[in-house]
């Protein structure tokens, strides 16, 4: 089958891999019909290579048909539509029980210390075959698909499998007063989406990026905005639009973002030159990222605020502020989004005929998994259009 495969930093190639095929008595087999471009695949692009592996197999927001099942599966059948959640969550251990399937505690990795396995992620989760690919097994048929009805077109549902849980569980964890203020950090796929659940459930929405395209794309849904590049202080004009006081929640949906940031950039170039058993643990144990997002989620926030982390973050050492933490006494919650904790919740406004996050327009880019080596430096560069793009294997 052919699938988007790492050869090596910022070198993405659709090559021919072998199909896959049932291992455990609980696995399917589906077949691919969308599969998402993400910004945490940009993060094995160059940032995470030292824990990449030359024909790793990425991606992982796939939705598809079922081709086969394993004879221990009861709940699957061929032919069902289903959506595969980025981790790969068993649904019956400890954690999973509790709601925190990132956790899940039959698929952790403890090699590296790091939580449940993700499809298409690299050694530090699990090193799972990804969904940018033909077809794809799915361990835990029974309780980690999602199943979702025939009618609608992929984009209604593809998106549980990551954005839509992401920045659902991003304004959960915000914990937004009734009459609360939501600023978000980012207008890309997660902050977008997360400033569109906000609204729909009537809260008042600031956006902040620095791409004009991006923040024309959430006012036109009703968020106001700002143009990280227009203000010179932002925490004061943030002051300025909610009575002097800061959001009531700040979601910083940017994360590890180091392209862009020179001494980031610099710095992992430097250790991706490094022999791979010496820049693992130097990863591992070294902070690389660009922060300004975090720490200006932090100046934004009013005294008693939450910040809700759904980017991504990567540096073991980042330095924080904790005496402005503690002195403004807020919350901070943060994680991998629990994908199968949220989507029944989800899963209702996908069914709807209204469409109301408009899930169906929400992509920018829908081309074939050929594209995939230019969509990647496309996305990465934030070429003027390309916001979300999902490839039809």
């Amino acid at each position: 089958m052919k699938a988007v495969t790492w050869q090596g930093t910022r070198d993405m190639q659709v090559t021919e891999v072998p199909d896959p095929g049932i291992v455990d008595p609980t696995d399917a087999i589906i077949k691919v019909t969308s599969t998402g471009l993400c910004g945490s695949d940009l993060h094995l692009y160059e940032p995470l290579s030292p824990f990449m592996t030359q024909g790793d197999v990425v991606g992982h927001e796939p939705m598809g048909v079922v081709q086969e099942v394993g004879s221990a599966v009861s709940d699957l059948k061929v032919g069902d539509r289903v959506v595969v959640p980025f981790n790969v969550s068993c649904g019956t251990c400890w954690t999973c029980s509790r709601g925190l399937h990132s956790q899940c505690e039959t698929t952790q990795n403890h090699e590296h210390g790091t939580g449940a396995s993700l499809f298409g992620y690299s050694k530090l989760y699990g090193q799972v075959p990804g969904g940018q690919a033909e077809y794809l097994r799915v361990p835990f048929a029974d309780t980690l698909p999602i199943k979702v009805p025939e009618g609608p077109s992929d984009d209604r549902f593809l998106y549980l499998s990551d954005v839509l849980p992401t920045a659902w569980q991003g304004v959960r964890y915000a914990e937004l007063p009734d009459d609360g203020v939501l600023l978000v950090m980012g207008a890309g796929p997660i902050g977008d989406m997360a400033a569109r659940i906000a609204m729909h459930e009537g809260h008042r929405v600031i956006v902040v990026d620095r791409v004009a395209e991006r923040l024309e794309r959430v006012r036109a849904r009703g968020a106001e905005t700002i143009d990280l590049d227009a203000v010179d202080d932002l925490a004061e004009e943030v002051r300025s639009r909610t009575n002097g006081r800061g959001a009531d929640s700040v979601i910083d949906a940017v994360g590890m973002e180091a392209h862009g940031n020179p001494g980031a950039e610099a710095a992992i170039k430097a250790v991706g030159l490094l022999p791979d058993a010496v820049a693992k643990p130097l990863m591992m144990n070294a902070g690389f990222d660009r922060l300004a997002a975090l720490h200006a989620s932090i100046e934004c926030v009013r005294r008693g605020g939450t910040v809700s982390i759904s980017g991504v973050y990567g540096g073991a050492m980042d330095p924080m502020p904790v005496m402005q933490m503690f002195d403004k006494q807020l919350q901070v919650r943060m994680g991998q989004a629990n994908v199968r904790r949220w989507s029944d919740d989800i899963l209702p406004l996908l069914t709807d005929d209204a469409d109301p996050l408009g899930t169906e327009g929400f992509a920018t880019h829908h081309l074939p998994l050929d594209a995939a080596p230019e969509a990647y430096a496309n996305f990465r560069s934030k070429e003027e259009g390309w916001v979300k793009v999902v490839f039809t294997p």
